[in-house]
Order: C-alpha cells, then structure tokens, then sequence
C-alpha cells in the first residue's frame, strides 16, 4: 500500500510520502537504542514534564491537527477535535499518576526468609507500536504516555494513510523537550514491520489493527521470542432487556453504531434484544439511524462522514450484500449514495442467520445487526457466539441480570447501561480473537516493564 495522505471525502490525493530506506531505519533503530540506554535513568520528574509540555502541544495545535486527522481519515471535525483533547488528558494523567503506579510493589518479606523483598519495575527498552487509521492519534497516545512515562522509547509505524498525523507523533515528543530519540515515527509498509520486530536492539511490540495484521505481528515477536501486546477487531454484542430504558438505550446504541463513521473496534456492532421489548427498540432505533446526517466532516452538522478508504467500503457493501441475498431485511440504509468519496449510510438489517457472513465477521462501517432473543439466556448465547471477545454492553436495571452479564459475557469489557469505550484511568483490552494484554490504567504500564522480583537476605 502507498504511503500517502487520500481525502476519502472526496477521493483525491493530497500527498504522498517515501518510504524510509534501510539506511534510515537503521539510523532510528540506533539511536532509539542509544537513548534507551539513557532514557530509563532519567527522573519521572523529567518525563512527567515532557508529557505535560506534550499535551500542551496538543491544545495549542487542535485546529491545525484536527484538520488533518480528518482530511486523511474522514472523521468529522468535532470528532476529531474531541480526539486531540482526549490525548493531551491522557498525557496529563500518565504525568499524574505514573511515579506512584511504578512504585516498588513490597511482598512479605518474612514469608521467603528475607530482610527486604519487593517488586520493581523496570523499562524494556525499545518498544515497536504498529498503529492503525481509525484513531490515528489516540491509539498512539495511549501507548505512548504509559510507555515513556515508565522508560520505555517508542518507534511507531502508523497506518500507511494517515502519514501526516504519523509524522507529526514523530516530532511531537521531541518539541517538548524529550530527548530525539524517546519516540521515532518509520514511514514504512507493513512489509518492513517483521525486520524491524526481529532487531534484537528492540525489546517489545504493540498492535492494534486486524486480526489478520494482529496473527503475522504475533508470529514475528514469536519467532524472536519478544513480548507482544494484540489490540484486534470486535464484534460487541449490544443487549437489550426489558427493564431497560428503550429511548435512551435506542440513543446511544445509535451513537455507539455510528461513532468515528461505524469505524471502531468497540463499536456496538450486534444488537440483541429481548423479544419482549424487541419492535419498540427496533423502531426507535431505526428512526435514530435513519436521521443521522451523513456528509462532509468539515460541515459541523455532519454526523457520520465517509469510510476511511474504497476497500473498506467495498467490505461492508459485500456483507450487506451478502446478507440481503440470504434472507435479511434492511430496515434503514443499505444502499450507496451517488457521488465522490466513500460514503454508506447509517443501515439497519434484521433477521441476521448463521449463513450470512455478517453473523461471523466484524461489519467497520455503520452497519447493525439485530438479533430477537428469546430471554437472557439466548441473549447470552448470540453475544458469545463470536469468535471477538474485545467489548460488550447491556441496558437493564434488573441487579440479577447485571451481575449475570458481568460474569457470563465473553469479553474484556463489560459497559452496564452505557457505551464502551477508553479512559486513561481503567483497562482496555480483549480476549479470544480481540487479542491479549491490556492498555492503559496501571495494566498498560505494565505490559512493557520488567516485573523484577528483589529479594535481600
């Protein structure tokens, strides 16, 4: 894939960038090497003000930023000025918190027969985060804060059309007084990722992307026996039961569908609902979906702007496709609109079966499925019924039924009455094919520390 910035509102090319040489890449690979070496001993002190003076960056470049993120991605201005915000936040929390999340852990000392006995936790190193377009700079900052906060120096190679943010993430560290090398951007195909995995100068990998691009990253750490942290698709199941709130749940599965134009690995994307209560959701649901305004992410009344890329679209037309032509209805939506860029409108199909493609596969595009279920038992039976295990969601004020979710559904993420999605200060992550491991809170500190077990006689 070329390495270049393509409006998809429009379908027009605004840059394109050359790839780094091998000259290059080992240039960044040997100077991240050498300022790990320095990096770790440096105060949190030092960090901390990095990451501050990092997010005011952010503040001060949201206008110019945000206008970038959506002319390469798509996403409308609101969303993505909301974006730069909730990175400088995370910025300032891992600024915040990182010195006490890090600090030495004591075990009983008495127990193992030592005078002092503790836990420390110490850098890797240099730490690969290969990144992808949806969130083009969230899912970076999210990695980036807790990494270098706790030692580690990063190399990103971003999605290869989103260069422009890629480039900026490059800078952004080193503009606030980090030192050049505590986070490098590599303009490079995903072709070049496996080398780069394989140096032993680099300690670590992170991923979040396909499953597919999540099974090759995997092999490579695998075969050099390094760390890997997997952040993968997501099929979460929305389910609705009848105690719920229908208006306001009907109003954020609507919200949790379209989000960042129905392109989120947390999306709400399998709504599951109790028949009982089934043709009233059903109905205020669609309405919602059926009048978001669909257009040009630079109009502020825009809601839902176009697919990121013409393959991306080209994938969710055939699962739609594919559906219709076994049996499922399409109550909103479903066709595509006349004119440039990749645009499809906000859809809602019913009467979803195991034979249709879209039953199995994660729809990335604003795209729900419906499932009638008969009580909470089948309602927990569809949800599980994926091979994804990222998020989930369910709408009840029954007690019984909360806990029964929060035990019984398969992910690694549980929202009660509300939307999934990320915060600084809790995990995120998933199981099954969503991945393993975990980001941000304490956990994704953790992921890259040495958890180094000290024992003193």
């Amino acid at each position: 894939m070329a390495i270049a910035s393509v409006n998809p509102a429009t379908g027009q090319t605004l840059a394109t960038f050359t790839a780094h040489t091998a000259e290059q890449i080992e240039a960044a690979l040997a100077t991240a090497a050498a300022t790990a070496d320095t990096y770790r001993h440096t105060s949190f002190a030092d960090r901390s003000a990095g990451l501050r003076a990092a997010a005011d960056l952010l503040d001060a470049d949201i206008d110019t930023l945000a206008a970038t993120m959506t002319a390469e991605m798509g996403k409308t201005l609101a969303a993505a000025r909301a974006e730069v915000s909730k990175c400088a936040k995370g910025l300032r929390f891992y600024a915040q918190h990182a010195k006490a999340m890090l600090a030495d852990e004591a075990a009983d000392a008495a127990a193992v027969g030592a005078s002092r006995a503790f836990h420390r936790f110490a850098p890797l190193g240099v730490v690969l985060a290969v990144m992808p377009w949806n969130f083009p700079l969230w899912q970076v900052i999210r990695f980036a804060a807790p990494a270098l906060m706790a030692g580690n120096v990063g190399l990103l190679k971003h999605a290869s059309n989103v260069p422009q943010t890629a480039l900026y993430l490059g800078d952004l560290f080193a503009r606030a007084g980090l030192p050049a090398g505590a986070f490098q951007t590599l303009l490079i195909g995903s072709d070049a990722v496996d080398a780069v995995i394989s140096d032993p100068r680099v300690a670590a990998a992170t991923l979040t992307g396909s499953e597919g691009a999540g099974r090759s990253v995997g092999v490579s750490a695998g075969k050099a026996l390094k760390k890997v942290v997997l952040e993968l698709g997501g099929s979460d199941p929305f389910v609705v039961l009848p105690s719920a709130d229908l208006a306001a749940a009907a109003r954020v599965a609507t919200v949790a569908r379209c989000q960042n134009n129905g392109q989120s690995c947390i999306a709400a994307k399998r709504f599951i609902v109790h028949t009982d209560v089934y043709d009233a959701f059903t109905e205020l649901f669609t309405a919602a979906m059926a009048a978001q305004k669909v257009g040009d992410p630079t109009d502020p009344d825009t809601v839902v702007g176009p697919l990121a890329t013409e393959q991306g679209r080209t994938d969710v037309i055939e699962l739609v496709d594919d559906a219709t032509a076994k049996g499922a209805t399409v109550l909103t939506g479903g066709t595509v609109p006349d004119g440039p860029g990749w645009f499809y409108p906000p859809t809602v199909i019913a009467d979803i079966t195991p034979a249709m493609r879209i039953y199995a596969e994660e729809t990335f595009g604003p795209v729900a499925s419906l499932y009638r279920a008969t009580d909470l038992d089948d309602a927990l039976r569809i949800a599980n019924d994926s091979v994804f295990g990222l998020g989930s969601n369910v709408w009840t004020t029954d007690a019984g039924e909360i806990e029964r979710c929060i035990d019984e559904l398969q992910a690694g993420q549980v929202f009660v009455n509300g939307m999934t999605t990320s915060y600084p200060e809790i995990a995120f992550g998933g199981i099954k094919t969503s991945g393993h491991g975990r980001e941000l809170a304490n956990y994704g500190m953790l992921e890259f520390c040495n958890i180094k077990t000290v024992w003193v006689a």
